[in-house]
């Protein structure tokens, strides 16, 4: 994991997220977060080297967008790359950006991620790209009620669902303070049984209220070298670790045998080669990427290498709550916010803004020195990321 050198991040832009940006066209939505980004870090295009795009083109049936984009990114003239892996797109750009600046190629990394999901059809685009034999687990997307029997088979459906209807309210009070946020909708604690009993069913006891949105919106987050990220930026989120875990969808599609998951596999090899051995004490806040609310009380508990009880009790206590022992999502998160090319980014740049102590009325309470951001998307991939707030050492 030594790095040839460190990487910081030293400015985050985001657009204002939205059903329906009717208002701006593809480049034009690009533009908002590049010109935030650039203002945040307090520099210009002319300084940045290197472009790296992504998105999930197949959704806005859009080929190469970047070619179109580059009147919004401001990439003319500098080496771009582009970069799709489904779900966890936004967090792989971060990946390939981080990589570029510490392998020297490059000292200013600007990397994009973003989608325009009114102007496509995301449904059809998922349940198309897979065999429809070999891959029928996959067809339906991210809408399954597998996690939802799953939690109602361990705990009971009184407890397993009150659980959910919380999680899902504190991710919107979360919400309710970030202004970029979609879905700000100032739900209330004790709303929660008429909530859960009125919104619309999806699948099995998946419904609508427990479900993420497709939002329009862009994320840019800029990368720089140790030594241009201290002239830059007061304050960089340095970039200490990251993973990319993930394995074939049919892999356990027979039958139910014992499997580690690519979450729980990320965690404990991230985790163990830099020393933490109890996430939930040891980190200050944690950006998941969270399709819905089920998902969300039953990834608790991987991520973080705790019993699944402990990690209902973190839920039942407030504890993931900003101010809580440990945050999460003090964004919003997906559930809030999803521009699916984008998305795993803004996990990114939101747990940096908290370092750099940049996050607004969002801010968690006290000293953030250690953040973690998650990616998720098909065939179950995995990406997870380490961010801290002291430049990492390398032992020789």
């Amino acid at each position: 994991m030594k790095k040839n050198r460190n990487v910081g991040i030293v400015g985050v832009g985001q657009s204002a997220f939205s059903s329906h940006r009717e208002d701006v066209n593809q480049p034009e939505l690009i533009n908002e977060a590049v010109n935030e980004a650039l203002e945040h870090a307090g520099i210009t295009l002319n300084d940045v080297d290197c472009v790296v795009h992504g998105n999930m083109e197949l959704f806005e049936m859009v080929h190469q967008p970047d070619m179109w984009h580059t009147l919004g990114t401001g990439a003319y003239g500098k080496e771009t790359i582009r970069v799709t892996t489904g779900g966890t797109t936004g967090a792989t750009l971060v990946c390939v950006a981080d990589n570029l600046v510490a392998s020297g190629m490059h000292d200013v990394v600007m990397a994009i991620g973003f989608e325009k999901l009114q102007e496509g059809n995301t449904t059809a685009g998922i349940t198309n790209m897979s065999d429809p034999l070999w891959g029928r687990r996959l067809q339906t997307g991210a809408l399954t009620g597998v996690f939802a029997q799953k939690a109602i088979d361990k705990y009971g459906e009184e407890k397993a669902k009150k659980a959910a209807m919380k999680y899902r309210i504190i991710m919107d009070k979360h919400a309710m303070k970030n202004p970029k946020a979609h879905r700000r909708l100032g739900l209330e604690f004790d709303e929660m049984d008429t909530l859960a009993e009125n919104s619309p069913t999806l699948v099995g006891d998946l419904k609508m209220i427990h479900m993420c949105s497709q939002s329009d919106g862009a994320c840019v987050v800029i990368f720089a070298s140790e030594e241009k990220a201290k002239e830059i930026c007061k304050q960089p989120a340095w970039i200490k670790d990251h993973i990319t875990v993930h394995r074939e969808e049919a892999y356990c599609a027979f039958g139910d045998a014992p499997h580690t998951t690519t979450h729980e596999y990320a965690a404990q090899k991230l985790f163990k080669r830099n020393g933490i051995t109890s996430p939930v004490d040891e980190l200050d806040v944690f950006e998941m990427y969270d399709p819905s609310c089920w998902w969300g009380i039953d990834w608790i508990s991987e991520f973080m290498m705790i019993s699944s009880d402990e990690a209902m009790k973190l839920i039942e206590d407030d504890e993931i709550m900003i101010g809580g022992k440990i945050p999460f999502n003090p964004s919003g998160g997906v559930i809030a916010s999803n521009p699916i090319g984008a998305t795993a980014m803004v996990r990114v740049a939101e747990a940096a803004l908290q370092i750099m102590g940049d996050a607004g009325e969002h801010q968690v309470p006290g000293e953030v020195n250690q953040a973690l951001a998650s990616g998720f998307g098909g065939v179950m991939w995995t990406v997870l990321l380490l961010l801290t707030k002291e430049a990492p050492v390398w032992n020789e």
